[in-house]
């Protein structure tokens, strides 16, 4: 019995101080940072510990897009979908600004998925205004279904 507590509490800290390591949003984080930090967590998805890049990406949504994909059970399943799989461990992305205000601002992004093909993707960030402890903080609030762009042979 002693020999499992010590598993489980083991277990705990272990699960504690890994999602320690994820960043967690502020204010003095800009827009385009955002995605940099959700599309390396993604390259790197389980490089801190199993899915950490989409937890990661996770921290970053909105609550409003949190209430679409639905708990972060749903979010890791449908990043891992055949819609967009081709993010998880991706070779390279770029981000390019399309265009920006003080409330929003909307980004080109295009991957280079493990399989050398390029994929095209409409990605919005927007100003959090609520109370709380996400006051203006930059937070995803929608990516486009993917756009395929060939490949790179």
């Amino acid at each position: 019995m002693k020999t499992i507590f010590k598993v489980l509490i083991l277990l705990l800290i272990t699960s504690t101080f890994s999602n320690a390591e994820l960043l967690n949003p502020n204010s003095n984080i800009k827009p385009k940072e955002v995605i940099k930090i959700q599309l390396n967590g993604l390259q790197q998805n389980d490089s801190k510990f199993k899915d950490s890049g989409i937890e990661q990406t996770w921290k970053f949504a909105h609550p409003n897009n949190k209430r679409v994909t639905g708990p972060l059970s749903n979010f890791k399943m449908m990043i891992k979908s055949d819609s967009y799989g081709m993010m998880i461990n991706h070779l390279s992305h770029t981000i390019t600004e399309l265009g920006s205000s003080d409330k929003w601002a909307q980004f080109e992004v295009i991957i280079l998925d493990k399989n050398k093909i390029y994929h095209k993707f409409n990605w919005q960030v927007e100003k959090y205004t609520l109370d709380g402890n996400l006051k203006d903080c930059w937070l995803t609030t929608m990516v486009s279904s993917p756009i395929p762009l060939g490949s790179s042979i």
